[in-house]
This record gives C-alpha cells, structure tokens and sequence, in this order.
C-alpha cells in the first residue's frame, strides 16, 4: 500500500486567493484617497453647493435649502434678468448672499413705493412676495440710476426680509460667483 500526503495548512491556491484579495484591498485603499481628488478637483471648478440659510429668497429658495450651482454658467454669456446668483457678501468674504438679478448693466434703475422700475416701466415680478416694508428707495434721492457696464442691481424675492443691492449697492460682475442650477435637499418640499 502506498502512503499519499495530505497538506496541513491550506492548499496553496487558497493562499494565494487570500494575498491576492489583500492586495486589492490595500491597493484600492491607497487609491480611493488620490481617486477622489482627481474628481473633486475638476468638480470644484465646475459646480459649487450652497447651503441656504435665511428668508431672503422665499419662497423660490427656502431656508435650510442646499443647492447645486453652476460655476461656468458666466464664462460665455452675462447674467440675465431672472437669474437666481450666488456672491461673496461684500462685508463679510466668508460668506455667500444669494439673490435675483433685477438690473442689467446701463439700465436706469429705481425702487420705489414697493416696486422696482427699469429704464422707466415696471418690472414684472411674479416670484416675489408682496411687500409689506417698501423700505429702502433706492437711490436714495428718489431718482433712477443707471447701472455701469459691469454692474447688476440683484434683489431677494423675500424684499421685507432681504439685504440687497438697496443696501449694499449694484454689484460687478466680478462679484457674482455662480448660477443656482437646482435645488438638491429637500428632495420634496412640505
């Protein structure tokens, strides 16, 4: 009768399956980290998120709101009448302002007795709120201003509870960051 060996530990193949998985695993630890920069680089430069925190924008954008917005929406054409934009506040570089372009660059603008005119007629605004504060005119002095060529007179649909260009003033294109593209949380509104 002839003897046959059986291994004691095990089998060889299994071993090496086992180092094999190992190795994936600790590859593709290694390259998650360096994986989601090479994606989150490009993306900064593309999209920004924004978390909403106030009334300003209601009801169009809603306290608590986080948005996706467009960072390249302005690299081939200006921001238009209607856009929702997202800017530094000029006071406070740590923070972002979101708020509705109302005044396009060279138009003579006025807000007055709760109504914002452009270049001489009322501006149709069906996303705003009806004002109860028609405070503050702007100009001051009651009279149109025109814009320069690179500034936009940007306004909150919420006027009663909004800081906007009526007190800070018409803001440079320069200033404007980004387009608000869609709203991501709360995926459905109460």
């Amino acid at each position: 009768m002839s003897a046959t060996l059986r291994p004691v530990g095990p089998s060889r193949p299994r071993r090496d399956l086992a180092c094999g998985c190992v190795l994936a695993a600790v590859v593709l630890l290694l390259a998650l980290p360096v994986l989601g920069l090479v994606l989150y680089l490009p993306l900064n430069f593309v999209v920004q998120t924004v978390h909403v925190i106030g009334p300003a924008m209601e009801p169009a954008v809603r306290n608590g709101d986080y948005l996706v917005a467009d960072k390249l929406a302005y690299r081939r054409h200006p921001p238009a009448r209607g856009d929702i934009v997202i800017l530094r506040d000029p006071f406070d570089p740590g923070k972002d302002l979101i708020k509705r372009v109302v005044g396009l660059p060279g138009e003579r603008v006025l807000v007055a007795a709760c109504a914002v005119s452009v270049d001489g007629r009322r501006l149709p605004e069906p996303y705003v709120r009806a004002w109860s504060v028609c405070d503050p005119p702007w100009p001051a002095d009651g009279q149109p201003a025109t814009l320069a060529l690179d500034e936009f007179f940007l306004m909150g649909d919420n006027r009663d509870r909004s800081m906007d260009s009526r007190q800070i003033g018409p803001i440079r294109r320069s200033q404007i960051e980004s387009r608000a593209w869609f709203r991501a949380l709360p995926l459905v509104r109460g």
